[in-house]
């Protein structure tokens, strides 16, 4: 049955989760797992397979608006995908064997603290800039850091989205617009990988609220990507770091109300 409380939860929760996604490909886990637990009683582990699965057509739709405006490097990405999908798998099977508060209580700080970094110090590379580290150091420093994104990702439920924004600007220096653009190509992988995982292990969820999530997501994640993709560097930067840290506190508040 769908009621209007279950009908406003997906509705925010989705438009959390889309605009963090098209702005930073941050993970649908962050926003959605807190509140179907907090505010509809669902069981950790399920909402964190309804978030991944979120994840999917958002990220792609996202990837897809990134990789028509050329924000996106497609060759390093598939070599940190790999990497990724394989410790995915892994990280969700240790995942259920941990406490569930334990689930999430990363990402969520990481979120926040993300968020701050873009307001106080903008990443202002540019694609010169980026492209002047060698093919071969990238491609290795790509599939060095999936493996830690992966096991992540299937750990804590979340498509690795803040901590691959953080590696790809901080670590392989990419310029912002193609990190959040590489970032969300990656995504849509390995949330469809961890969604898998999670549903062969816990079971197929609420088909209503599944969809609901699904559908809201996926719009708010368009708008939020199309924006991004006309934004100068520093507004980027900004709406970028508002979002995480709104999201943030909220997720914070979240977890507050379901403890």
């Amino acid at each position: 049955m769908l009621s209007m409380e279950i009908l406003l939860v997906t509705f925010f929760a989705g438009m959390g989760a889309g605009l963090g996604t098209g702005f930073a490909g941050l993970s649908a886990a962050a926003v959605i797992s807190p509140m179907l637990i907090s505010f509809l009683g669902m069981e950790p582990y399920m909402a964190v397979g309804i978030a991944l699965s979120s994840d999917v057509l958002a990220s792609a739709i996202s990837a897809y608006t990134y990789g028509k405006n050329k924000n996106l490097d497609i060759k390093n990405g598939i070599l940190m995908m790999i990497s990724v999908l394989i410790f995915t798998v892994v990280g969700s099977y240790v995942a259920k064997l941990v406490p569930s508060r334990t689930m999430g209580n990363f990402s969520v700080f990481m979120t926040l603290l993300l968020g701050i970094k873009f307001i106080v110090k903008p990443v202002m590379t540019t694609k010169e800039k980026m492209n002047e580290t060698s093919a071969k150091k990238r491609a290795i420093q790509s599939i060095v850091c999936g493996i830690l994104i992966g096991f992540i990702c299937g750990f804590i439920g979340a498509g690795g989205g803040m901590m691959m924004l953080l590696i790809l600007t901080s670590v392989l220096g990419y310029e912002l617009k193609t990190a959040v653009g590489t970032s969300v190509f990656i995504m849509a992988f390995t949330a469809f990988t961890g969604a898998f995982s999670h549903f062969m292990i816990g079971g197929l969820p609420p088909v209503n609220i599944w969809l609901l999530c699904i559908l809201f997501t996926l719009l708010w994640a368009r708008i939020a990507a199309k924006f991004a993709n006309k934004a100068d560097a520093i507004t980027l930067n900004r709406a970028t770091g508002i979002v995480l840290v709104i999201l943030g506190i909220s997720v914070i508040g979240f977890n507050i109300l379901g403890a």
